[in-house]
């Protein structure tokens, strides 16, 4: 006789893997794709010189102005991707990485270097990267947020970590045209990936974001799937319009201003003088340019577990005091780096790129999760505003220290100003206001400006 129970098997079944993480991997993947000219300009610097006779300021200011480029798109970019979508956006953007690497193979005069190393590969850059990995965490998590972020902006470290060495080895042989090819090949052949599975939002896949499965809005609404959330306010709105929007609010917080001093010190120790110039300077010393690129390459491989340890940290403890401790350590090593370069790999200069690396990125983690905290919803593109400065401050350092290195015969100024100022950064980081509260959400006109904190 049947009791009316429903009879439960006892085997239970498998968990399905929830798609944000399948859009984690991919987007992993494209920054992986985009990161390879990360790793060029310092170690084709030296064969372009060879071959063309520019000088080091010349070719500074053609990664300053990619720098600037990456910067100044990223918070139009993120508006873009709330407008048209992830989708999109990233694959336009590595289209425009891989031609302007691959036009670069042709390049015969310095002002055509502009062109492709600045302005195509500066807009493509400029539409990924960290602005990206902080758009696909905010969209797609309401769990593990810092840890995602932290794993996605290692991407970029992969990226180096994968490119550089052979990046440097083509560039002795068969030479520095081969090694832009290969940029251009990396970049392009993750867009089919992205078109396929990289999803724009988790309404699309027809899911919550990971970690929100058990915590709907409304338990006892009656409703079977919630509306999907930040996805109607934006829907007519122009994107520049509205980054622009943003960026008014964002300047009335003091906050902001602390975020975008510090992050723009954090370019200008890493992108632009580390990432640029550490090569020729170690060139500088009688050290191998295949060499130097191994270093940088552990630098790499060091910021992947950093950046997620930052990210680990982060969903931990106080954001501000990590960024503190961050650059006052990058300080450190920089105010010694002088010392410690050679025609030799010493033990000194293997534990400064091990520490270097810890510290790269760690500083975006923390940031990121800031700007989420005060900002709301628009989070993402204040990030990309935070992120511009950080770009800024890299493109300023870039050209700066090609300039130190034309007029003195070395980079030693250019290290210990960039020490000083990792100082300041964890000054004006520690002045946060630990009671910052958060901004209404944009574009919502029932709701006054936010008053600065």
């Amino acid at each position: 006789m049947s009791t009316g129970r429903t009879r439960i098997s006892p085997f239970r079944q498998p968990r399905r893997l929830h798609p944000a993480w399948i859009v984690a991997g991919v987007a992993f993947l494209a920054l992986v794709g985009a990161a390879g000219f990360r790793a060029a300009p310092g170690v084709l610097m030296v064969p372009l010189q060879r071959e063309f006779g520019w000088s080091t300021t010349i070719l500074s200011l053609a990664v300053s102005i990619n720098l600037v480029l990456f910067g100044l798109t990223a918070p139009f970019a993120a508006a873009l991707m709330e407008r048209f979508g992830i989708r999109v956006v990233t694959s336009v953007a590595l289209v425009l990485i891989g031609a302007g690497s691959a036009l670069t193979v042709l390049v015969q005069q310095s002002w055509q270097l502009l062109l492709t190393w600045g302005l195509l590969i500066g807009l493509g850059t400029g539409s990924m990267a960290l602005v990206f990995a902080a758009t696909v965490a905010d969209k797609w998590f309401a769990s593990r947020r810092g840890l995602v972020v932290g794993v996605l902006t290692a991407g970029s470290a992969a990226g180096q970590l994968v490119f550089l060495p052979l990046i440097a080895a083509l560039a002795v042989s068969p030479g520095w045209r081969q090694a832009s090819l290969l940029i251009a090949g990396g970049a392009l052949a993750v867009v089919p990936l992205v078109l396929r599975w990289l999803k724009n939002s988790p309404a699309e896949a027809g899911v919550l974001p990971y970690g929100a499965e058990s915590k709907p809005p409304e338990a006892n609404s009656g409703t079977a799937t919630p509306a999907p959330v930040n996805t109607v306010r934006t829907a007519h709105t122009n994107a520049a319009v509205h980054a622009l929007r943003v960026l008014r609010r964002a300047s009335k917080v003091r906050t902001f201003w602390a975020l975008v001093a510090g992050f723009a010190i954090c370019g200008a120790t890493t992108n632009g003088l580390i990432g640029t110039h550490f090569i020729p300077s170690a060139h500088d010393h009688g050290m191998p340019e295949t060499t130097a690129a191994g270093l940088l390459a552990v630098v790499g491989i060091f910021d992947i577990a950093g950046t997620i340890a930052s990210g680990w940290l982060t969903d931990r403890f106080n954001p501000k005091i990590l960024l503190v401790v961050y650059y006052q350590f990058r300080g450190i090593g920089l105010l010694v780096l002088p010392a410690l370069l050679a025609s030799t790999v010493r033990p000194s200069i293997v534990v400064f790129v091990v520490i270097y690396g810890l510290d790269w990125v760690a500083t975006v983690p923390p940031t990121a999760a800031i700007c989420r905290k005060v900002f709301g919803s628009d989070g993402s593109v204040v990030f990309g505003w935070v992120f511009a400065a950080h770009q800024l401050g890299a493109a300023a350092a870039a050209l700066a220290a090609g300039l130190i290195r034309d007029s003195t015969g070395q980079y030693t100024y250019a290290w210990l100003g960039a020490a000083a100022l990792c100082t300041v950064a964890a000054v004006v980081s520690a002045s946060i206001r630990k009671d910052a509260k958060p901004v209404p959400d944009a574009d919502r006109p029932a709701i006054p400006e936010p008053a600065a904190t």
